[in-house]
């Protein structure tokens, strides 16, 4: 896919956001990158299945690949529902192996942010020889209303750390340890 096409993509899906945003003024988004040792089909199972993203995102998921369909990340899977992650988020769009959208809350740290409808996320897969280019864009972020700046703050170091994981578990050949975290 070429950065021209990822782009059209990225700006496809902030425009079918406009309607619930359009009266509010947004953030910038948040743009993150990682060259990862794997091909985009392997990339693509470690993003869209259950097993795949406990090797590098969280300890427990709930991944259903469909339109609509659960993208729910467990960093705390033994809290108390609606304090163990990514729940309640929903796959927004997906070409196999090319791009994933989905939509994504606040930690439960930020209990106002986390109460309301925010930012949605689009992972862009580039193929490269016998590597794969990663695009992160974490976009749609309201500039009012509560904790939303430091939540973006929080996702600017987050979003590294994922890729960082992700490009670790593909080099090493392991998945993530959660014990030893």
């Amino acid at each position: 896919m070429t950065r021209r096409a990822s782009l059209r993509i990225v700006a496809l899906l902030a425009l079918l956001a406009l309607p619930t945003r359009a009266a509010r003024a947004e953030l910038p988004p948040i743009v993150k990158r990682a060259t990862v040792s794997a091909t985009p089909a392997e990339v693509w199972r470690a993003f869209t299945s259950v097993e795949g993203a406990k090797g590098f995102f969280a300890p427990a998921a709930r991944i259903e690949l469909r339109l609509d369909g659960a993208y729910e990340l467990y960093f705390d899977p033994t809290a108390k529902p609606g304090a163990r992650g990514s729940e309640g988020m929903k796959v927004l769009a997906f070409l196999p192996e090319r791009m994933l959208a989905f939509t994504w809350n606040a930690p439960p740290k930020f209990p106002r942010a986390r109460a309301t409808r925010g930012p949605f996320v689009v992972v862009l897969l580039e193929p490269q020889a016998k590597r794969t280019l990663v695009t992160l864009h974490h976009l749609g972020w309201p500039a009012e209303g509560g904790e939303w700046k430091e939540v973006r703050a929080y996702f600017d170091r987050a979003w590294g750390v994922v890729l960082e994981r992700l490009a670790k578990r593909f080099q090493s050949g392991q998945p993530i340890d959660w014990s030893k975290l």
